[in-house]
């Protein structure tokens, strides 16, 4: 392991191992930390739902986070960097509009176009299409109660075993929605405006929820104005103590104009024009989605609950880029799980386990593009894909501070693929492909819990993804040489809280074989980028989270990611840094609440070192300081006001980039500038 990062994990974890007796002494009200630290201790400022989230969570040898409604209320947030911008190890920017480069520890580090390697999922139910590509611009933080962040390996209750883990929205319910009626609307920059409303309620043994979401967006650059809406309805009906059936039905349609990425020096000197291919053609995207879940939370005992549900999801995708993509796909899935909580040879002990089948089709189109509009067809095809996974894992307490954790999960994936010939398309032809995967994915580890419910943990996890269709690239001569990603992490850390002080640190190595690499081919005109496998690669890193209540009304809060990523030994790129995620990342927040209901809240972000572009480490993108201001005031009537102030020095900065081979022979148009100076206005209110 590197020298540099040995060090700087030593002295962190032994910084927060002092950390619990040096706060014991720090003076300070009572307070709650709203979406950093999960530990197993119960605060009472907590909303009981999130709480006992928290608390769920904190079975886990590993890092866990849950991001409550509570921490956006006063914010703006449109998407989930916005919403998941505190939590530390989750490397999530914005490119334009709604789509988001997101990743942790490094997962789908290299991939182009929006997301892999990285389970994202709302109740449960994933945004991911079968074969394991999505999106994240279905994402709503308004539409979710809290939001659970697993981070790697502690993700096995979900079933997968991919790198990055796995996050989840959870719906609000007519029972645990935070008001009976909320209206929120903000207006800001480049003519930007959301509105939102919900509605919550029982009704007897009934309860529901209705949320909607409209936003719209000039935007900043040229090319980038865009819409989105969002609507949610949950309807339940209770049979009892912890026994409930419920329906839940999402929609969503989001259009989107797209700028491109532009080279370093556009992007550092004229960041608002557009690329010149994105204005001659139109590119855009037009997405819409329907969502449908039944499931069910049953008590079958004192110490045995059963979760499931059935689910179905439709999109239709209208994408001009270089082509006009036009899909239409249909995934559903079954999945059901036990929670069971006892003793085992006289021990407490717990543990879960379950399976999770799903399913997809999807029908791909592709057309010449005629300034946004589909001109004569020029490809056709059909993919399936198929996976299955069956997971469990127990704790085993061998004294009253420590427990024994063990796991596991088995999967398959399959992956089905046909071309069609088209009439007079002379490059078209028909084609039968198929490819199977199957993997097991061990997990091993220890937690320690004190009186307090502060916790230290250590584990070691496979993880195993198996490459999408977008990897394998199907060809004349059949599918790309593409093998499935295969790793070992090993993780340690702390967490907990006191009055006055919280701490949430993880430190973690990842050794990758085969992993999945990216690199652009042609920048300017949208091509799909091309995959690769390393040989192999190490992911390894520090994520802290330190808050501090050092007077009444004070809160420092701070997070901190190191991400050392680097090939070992390879013969193309030796022992080079791999690109794209910053090495160092660092946030801040001070914020001062007055008894009157009025705060003030500046807030920085900083990559104090530059990021390589390039597999061959020849051209870096620059470091950057972002400097942000939140306030707000609370009216006795209710009604809540607040401003969000981006880039308060107008920063000319690059947010981040797409990876190249090689950028002394490769074009580098790859970079998407970050937004300049905003300001968002807000107002809130609630019954």
């Amino acid at each position: 392991m590197k020298i540099r990062l040995l060090s700087a994990a030593s002295a962190a974890v032994l910084a927060c191992v002092a950390a619990p007796a040096l706060a014991q002494e720090a003076a300070g009200p009572v307070f709650q930390v709203d979406e950093v630290i999960v530990t197993g201790a119960r605060n009472p400022e907590d909303p009981p739902v999130v709480a006992e989230a928290r608390r769920r969570l904190s079975r886990t040898p590993g890092a866990v986070a849950v991001v409550s409604a509570e921490s956006l209320q006063d914010r703006y947030a449109p998407n989930v960097a916005d919403a998941l911008r505190d939590v530390p190890g989750v490397y999530a920017q914005k490119k334009w509009g709604g789509d988001v480069r997101i990743a942790i520890r490094g997962s789908g580090i290299g991939n182009a176009n929006h997301l892999r390697g990285l389970f994202v999922a709302q109740d449960g139910i994933p945004f991911n299409e079968a074969d394991g590509f999505g999106d994240v611009q279905m994402f709503d933080p308004l539409l979710a109660r809290y939001t659970e962040v697993y981070k790697g390996g502690n993700a096995l209750r979900f079933g997968g075993a991919l790198l990055g883990g796995a996050i989840n929205l959870v719906t609000p319910n007519g029972r645990t929605a935070r008001e009976t009626v909320a209206l929120r609307a903000e207006l800001g920059s480049w003519e930007t405006a959301r509105v939102h409303a919900e509605v919550a309620g029982l009704h007897g043994d009934w309860d529901a929820f209705v949320g909607v979401t409209g936003v719209t967006a000039e935007g900043w650059r040229e090319r980038s104005e865009g819409q989105q809406q969002y609507v949610t309805l949950n309807l339940g009906r209770s049979f009892g103590e912890d026994r409930e059936a419920r329906l839940i039905v999402q929609g969503a349609y989001i259009h989107q104009d797209i700028p491109g990425s532009l080279t370093l020096n556009q992007a550092l000197t004229t960041p608002t024009v557009a690329a010149a291919a994105n204005r001659a053609n139109s590119y855009q995207r037009d997405y819409a989605s329907v969502r449908t879940t039944l499931s069910t939370r049953w008590r079958l005992s004192p110490g045995l609950l059963f979760e499931g549900a059935v689910y179905g999801t439709w999109k239709d995708l209208h994408h001009p880029i270089f082509q006009v993509i036009d899909q239409q796909s249909r995934n559903y899935g079954v999945f059901g799980r036990l929670d069971w909580e006892g003793t085992l040879f006289g021990l407490r002990a717990d543990a879960f386990g379950g399976v999770w089948f799903r399913s997809g089709d999807l029908d791909a189109l592709q057309f010449v593009n005629v300034n946004g509009s589909s001109g004569a067809p020029t490809a056709k095809a059909r993919q399936n894909a198929q996976a299955v996974d069956v997971f469990a894992e127990g704790r085993l307490f061998v004294t009253d501070k420590v427990a024994l954790v063990a796991g596991g999960a088995w999967g398959r994936a399959e992956r089905d693929f046909q071309r069609f010939a088209l009439p007079g398309v002379p490059s078209s032809f028909d084609q039968t492909l198929g490819k199977d995967y199957d993997w097991f994915a061990p997990r091993v580890g220890l937690l320690w819990e004190g009186p307090s419910g502060a916790q230290a943990y250590a584990n070691v996890t496979r993880s195993v993804e198996p490459p999408n269709f977008g990897s394998l690239s199907p060809v004349a001569t059949g599918f790309a040489p593409i093998e499935a990603q295969e790793a070992w992490t090993w993780e340690a850390g702390v967490r907990g809280r006191t009055a006055a002080f919280s701490w949430d640190v993880a430190v973690y190595r990842a050794e990758l074989e085969n992993e999945l690499l990216n690199y652009v081919v042609n920048p300017g005109l949208g091509i799909p980028a091309a995959t690769f496998n390393a040989d192999r690669t190490v992911h390894q890193g520090i994520e802290a989270g330190l808050d501090w209540r050092f007077a009444p009304g004070w809160r420092l809060r701070q997070t901190y990611t190191l991400s050392d990523f680097y090939f070992e030994g390879d013969v193309a790129y030796g022992d080079n840094d791999l690109p794209l995620v910053p090495p160092h990342m660092y946030r801040a927040e001070l914020r001062y609440d007055h008894p009157s209901g009025w705060f003030v809240a500046p807030n920085l972000e900083w990559t104090p070192s530059d990021s390589w572009v390039d597999y061959q480490n020849t051209l870096k993108a620059p470091g950057y300081t972002v400097a942000n201001l939140g306030a707000g005031w609370t009216l006795p009537n209710g009604v809540a006001l607040f401003v969000d102030a981006r880039n308060l020095f107008d920063e000319r900065y690059v947010s981040n980039f797409s990876a190249v081979t090689d950028a002394r022979t490769a074009s580098t148009a790859v970079f998407w500038p970050g937004e300049g100076r905003s300001v968002f206005v807000g107002v809130r209110w609630a019954l």
